[in-house]
């Protein structure tokens, strides 16, 4: 049992220590891979072998307390995100079919366009009513359907749509309406229409949302182009988004989510350059940057400066500090940081507790992991999904496949359903003790359960059959993949096989 100190405030941090690597399993594709360790220049590497949960995996909204975009002005209260939402599994509510075949017939009537037929005389004839959920459909319609074929036209019927809509009356682009545009230019690589619609933003009076920034961003392949452009958006007036304290932190944000990690550094010292002050959300991205990075003093140094200069830790402060310290295997200095937190009124969170247990677990300290878990509970923290499956994944890559079994078991129990990585865990850990045919079946199971398989969950499945010399049995789970239609574009991944 591990016993509690009190030690004084984030000084904690600085007991922790690199920790050694393990295998694991890539979550993008379930094959397994080596532990990295860290580079010559000291950098440290984020392993392409976990499936569990990591500030590189949570998502930087949960991480660090970000707040979802407000509506610009003039939209609704959640039009103009969801407007730049462009994933079809996102969530998005069901459209009416009479919607969607407005829109079908709109991409038919634009794919006609040429010599003998002009497709805005026939939008005319239409008598649309033009409104932002039709030209997001629309956009959406094209950034889905973008091929090899097609990437040099859709553009250009893109933008025709664009200006055609424009000119409607009772109808106005806003912010949102021209970042749409912006990703159907970025799906077809046509960068320079990109700077023009900015230039075209710019003119008009629109302002230029962190969205913007990041599809710009995300464009630009060279270092330099990237730099340039940070720049360019820093001396922009027009670029204000009100969930940050600055612009800074909007573009600090973005460089986040898309692992710039070398530019969330440059940017921070143009920051405080300037005279900007950072706040608590500049500290908590710079110093993840940091920590990522291996740049373990400096990362100490901002956590000093973040309290010399008045600034109270937040929850998600601490949930990288308690990170930190557990993949350094120190569980006592996480153990103070936790009373510390409850002394504040900072009450620990499942999403600190289970931070915590993965970076023990990923430092192999298994028995730590479950004197929190049992600690979580009995301090009246349900564990969720992803806590049993962190503390899932750490037995089984520790080779302990009994105890993966007894809390997924107890996680039945308790009424918490499965995700896909749990799966991929439990059908991983049966694939090592040799149970193969339980391990088909719970890929079966999956779908009786309302969870869909991913491919790292056939591809965990098929690797491990093949390296166990079962090459039939592993051309069956191929073929059960095939048979529901799913992940057919990633068939040439499963070398050796041929479709009969």
């Amino acid at each position: 049992m591990i016993r509690g100190a009190r030690a004084p405030p984030l000084r904690v941090a600085r007991l922790f220590l690199p920790s050694r690597r393990l295998c694991g399993v890539d979550s993008r594709t379930g094959v397994e891979v080596p532990g990295t360790g860290q580079q010559d220049d000291g950098r440290i590497l984020e392993r392409e072998g976990e499936a569990s949960l990591d500030p590189a995996t949570v998502t930087p909204e949960v991480l660090l307390r970000m707040p979802p975009p407000p509506p610009l002005p003039g939209q609704p209260e959640s039009g103009d995100y969801d407007a730049e939402n462009l994933s079809s599994g996102s969530g998005s509510r069901r459209r009416p079919r009479e919607e969607l075949r407005l829109t079908d017939r709109i991409l038919k009537v634009l794919l006609q366009d040429g010599p003998g037929f002009s497709a805005r005389k026939a939008l005319d004839e239409m008598n649309l009513k033009v409104t932002n959920e039709l030209v997001r459909q629309v956009m959406f319609k094209f950034v889905v359907s973008v091929d090899s074929v097609n990437r040099e036209r859709y553009p250009r019927l893109a933008y025709k749509f664009f200006v055609w809509a424009g000119q409607q009356e009772r109808y106005r682009h806003n912010t949102s309406m021209y970042n749409l545009v912006m990703k159907v230019f970025a799906e077809c690589g046509e960068v320079k229409a990109m700077w023009r619609l900015l230039e075209e933003m710019t003119e008009i009076g629109l302002p230029v949302s962190a969205r913007t920034f990041h599809i710009l961003i995300c464009t630009c392949g060279q270092a330099g182009l990237r730099r340039r452009l940070v720049e360019r958006f820093m001396k922009s007036s027009s670029f204000n988004y009100r969930p940050f304290r600055s612009s800074f932190n909007a573009i600090l944000h973005t460089l986040l989510t898309i692992k710039q990690y070398s530019l969330i550094e440059w940017v921070h010292q143009k920051m405080v350059t300037e005279g900007h002050t950072p706040d608590v959300l500049t500290y908590n991205v710079v110093m993840r940057a940091k920590y990522l990075l291996g740049k373990l003093d400096q990362f100490h140094r901002l956590l000093d400066e973040m309290g010399k200069n008045g600034l109270t830790p937040d929850l998600h402060t601490y949930n990288l500090l308690l990170h930190v310290l557990g993949k350094g295997d120190k569980p006592l200095a996480a153990l103070n940081l936790l009373n510390y937190m409850s002394d504040v009124g900072c009450v620990p969170s499942v999403l600190h507790f289970t931070n915590l247990i993965d970076g023990l677990s990923r430092a192999g300290n298994l028995e730590a992991c479950r004197y929190f878990f049992d600690e979580m509970v009995k301090k009246g923290c349900e564990p969720d999904a992803v806590c049993y499956t962190v503390m899932i994944t750490g037995y089984v890559a520790a080779a302990e496949f009994e105890e993966a079994q007894k809390l997924f078991d107890d996680m039945l129990v308790r009424g918490k359903l499965p995700n896909v990585y749990t799966y991929n865990s439990m059908i991983r850990g049966l694939c090592i003790v040799g149970e193969f045919d339980k391990a088909y079946s719970m890929l079966k199971d999956m779908d009786l359960h309302g969870c869909t398989p991913n491919f790292s969950v056939y591809s965990t499945l098929v690797c491990r059959l093949r390296n166990a010399g079962k090459d039939s049995e592993a051309n069956h789970v191929i073929k059960y993949m095939t048979k529901k239609g799913q992940y057919l574009h990633l068939l040439s991944r499963f070398g050796g096989y041929r479709r009969c």
